[in-house]
């Protein structure tokens, strides 16, 4: 078995009482049709569950650390350094659906730097953990990125505009021109998984915009100790605080930064 340090037990345990709560709500799902409260009452009790799960285990076990959570927003801590950034629920259309795809996301910034990450698919039962400088694993396994170079045989994950949020104009040109040259393109409507798959070599790339700091801090970190590359669409270093998000294996990287690039002048 693998070493786990004792922040990353710390996570584990949090990410194992939160899904057990998920789980039992996601088997109410085919119920909501008669639900007066509606599916949306429905996911949001569904969110603050697991939400209020995972900040109560993480306080018991660092009770000075902050946290900057996609409910209940920031709560500063008596630690200056150190939060925890926290997604309780990353798929929620997914969730609403009956499709069994979302995940956990819990991420350690320590003075602004991501040290330790968590993604947890409890209806697979699959936990991706990384620590910085200490590589990346699902389970006991270690990951690493696809070897694949060439566009035409890899497969890119994206996230897409819907009802309300992103822009459609230049989404629309992106997925044209990658469309154009890849393999195939998914779109499973959860972020934090998304990259995960990534490290896992499942997907080659991933690429999106309009995202949340608790959408990829876990993720980036996972991704970067399996070998790949994070950055912004365009190429720049990528920070918490921006909006868009690419990442790849180091050699297929620069391919589709131009390939999006490319793109945006059309």
């Amino acid at each position: 078995m693998v070493y786990r340090s004792p922040r990353i037990t710390v996570m584990v345990r949090a990410a194992e009482k939160a899904a057990r709560s998920l789980k039992r709500d996601f088997g109410e799902v085919e119920n909501l049709q008669v639900s007066k409260k509606g599916p949306a009452d429905f996911v949001s009790t569904a969110d603050l569950k697991a939400e209020k799960i995972l900040i109560d285990e993480l306080k018991w076990a660092r009770p000075e650390f902050g946290f900057l959570t996609e409910e209940a927003g920031v709560e500063k801590g008596e630690s200056q350094d150190e939060r925890w950034i926290i997604d309780p629920l990353d798929g929620t259309t997914n969730f609403l659906h009956g499709l069994p795809h979302f995940a956990i996301s819990i991420a350690l910034e320590v003075r602004g730097e991501i040290v330790a990450a968590l993604i947890y698919d409890p209806i697979k039962d699959e936990m991706f953990t990384a620590e910085k400088g200490k590589g990346a694993y699902l389970n006991d396994k270690r990951l690493r990125v696809s070897a694949r170079v060439s566009l035409d045989s890899v497969v890119v994950a994206t996230g897409t505009p819907y009802l309300g949020h992103g822009d459609r104009g230049p989404f629309l040109r992106e997925i044209n021109a990658v469309m154009a040259q890849t393999a195939g393109v998914r779109r499973w409507g959860a972020a934090a998984l998304d990259l995960a798959y990534v490290a896992a070599g499942r997907y080659d790339a991933f690429w999106e915009r309009d995202l949340s700091p608790w959408d990829v801090a876990a993720g980036m970190l996972i991704v970067s100790e399996a070998g790949g590359a994070v950055t912004q669409i365009d190429g720049r270093q990528f920070k918490l605080e921006n909006k868009s998000i690419l990442c790849a294996n180091i050699d297929l990287h620069p391919k589709m930064v131009k390939l999006l690039k490319d793109a945006a002048k059309d």
